[in-house]
């Protein structure tokens, strides 16, 4: 289940706030820094800890960095060298994907935000160090907002960084819509060029960014994504497999909106003729399966990437939420039929289900081809 920053979510009585932020984790924080001359860990602790309930993750990442600021220089270059100073060793630049650190080390960016703005290039120096141990992208983009040319020439560097988290930062501190991070004023496409350094590179944690990154930009310039991974697969840097993972990941929302040219990159046609037959329940209730089958038939062979949405009744009006099916190869003679269980979950903390008369929308290869409905009915 999706988190927001409240850290809030995943069945009752979770809180990832908690898992995340604790008196373990907060006392290996302090630890870090008790090699510092005058530092009183202890006092750290006392001044945190009950502050903790109730909030979410960035709450409590802002009460972990008031509490080293009390005890840390004022002067920024100073309080700079301190946080280096008590770092983690880096994370390990020998691996390629899953190896996100401790959110705990993303106190030195927060600081940097407050204090650091004035003092850019010595702040970008930190949090070079610190990304190496915990992600920086919310940190970096109020220094891309307010120094976008001297942040962007950083990067540039950085994109050729042997640590590939300082190369991962270049994307994911750069994208257009990072979820939940500050929104950024530069061009948009003005990142391409960083991407460029950074498609062909050889961790899986650095080309899903360059992915996620397109499939932000893929909403607002369709045109340029596209253009952009055609240019790739006609440069052939990457490897061929790596490239045609990424492609998909780039354009699935431009699959889902059934976009022709997204789609055909991918090697599916819209144009490719379909017969569909859907079978669907007169009603279900909310907390159950809602099981469905299509049956799809063509005269034309080639494949096909099925998706289906659910059109949701609503008190203010229909909503559509689009899921994933499954791709598969239509062959002529040979019916293809693929069946789905969905559940109708009523608890759900995004997305409320209200009883009335909701549809099911089978597309294929961005194309509508049969559409049923059926009554939701309550608990």
């Amino acid at each position: 289940m999706a988190r927001g920053p409240d850290g809030k979510g995943g069945g009752a009585g979770f809180s990832l706030a908690d898992q995340l932020f604790n008196a373990e984790t907060a006392g290996d924080l302090a630890a870090g820094f008790a090699m510092l001359p005058g530092f009183d860990a202890g006092r750290f602790l006392e001044t945190v800890l009950p502050r903790f309930p109730g909030l979410g993750v960035h709450a409590r990442l802002d009460v972990l960095a008031d509490g080293l600021e009390a005890q840390l220089p004022r002067d920024f270059n100073a309080l700079a060298e301190a946080l280096e100073a008590a770092m983690p060793p880096p994370l390990s630049p020998d691996l390629r994907d899953d190896d996100f650190g401790r959110f705990v080390h993303a106190v030195p960016g927060v600081l940097a935000a407050r204090h650091g703005l004035e003092a850019p290039e010595r702040a970008l120096d930190l949090l070079h160090a610190a990304t190496q141990r915990f992600s920086m992208e919310f940190a970096i983009r109020p220094f891309l907002n307010r120094w976008p040319d001297l942040v962007l020439d950083r990067m540039s560097v950085w994109a050729r960084d042997p640590h590939y988290h300082v190369r991962r930062l270049v994307s994911e501190g750069t994208r257009p819509r990072l979820p939940w991070g500050m929104g950024i004023a530069v061009d948009p496409l003005r990142p391409l060029e960083l991407l460029d350094l950074l498609h062909a590179d050889p961790a899986r944690f650095v080309t899903r960014s360059v992915a996620n990154h397109l499939n932000d930009l893929s909403k607002i310039h369709p045109e340029a994504v596209l253009g952009r991974l055609r240019g790739w697969r006609e440069r052939g840097a990457q490897d061929p497999a790596e490239l045609d993972w990424m492609t998909r990941h780039a354009l699935r929302t431009a699959v889902k909106r059934g976009e022709p040219e997204a789609l055909a990159l991918l090697g599916y046609r819209a144009d490719l003729p379909v017969r569909a037959a859907l079978e669907l329940p007169a009603e279900v209730r909310i907390g159950e399966m809602l099981a469905f089958a299509v049956t799809l038939e063509g005269e034309e062979a080639g494949p096909v990437l099925v998706d289906y949405r659910l059109r949701f009744a609503r008190p203010s009006g229909d909503a559509e939420k689009v899921f994933k099916l499954k791709p598969g190869r239509l062959t002529p003679g040979r019916p293809l039929r693929l069946e789905k269980r969905h559940r109708m979950k009523g608890d759900a903390t995004t997305f409320r289900l209200h009883p009335g008369r909701h549809a099911v929308i089978v597309q294929v290869n961005g194309r509508d081809v049969a559409e049923g409905a059926f009554e939701l009915l309550a608990v």
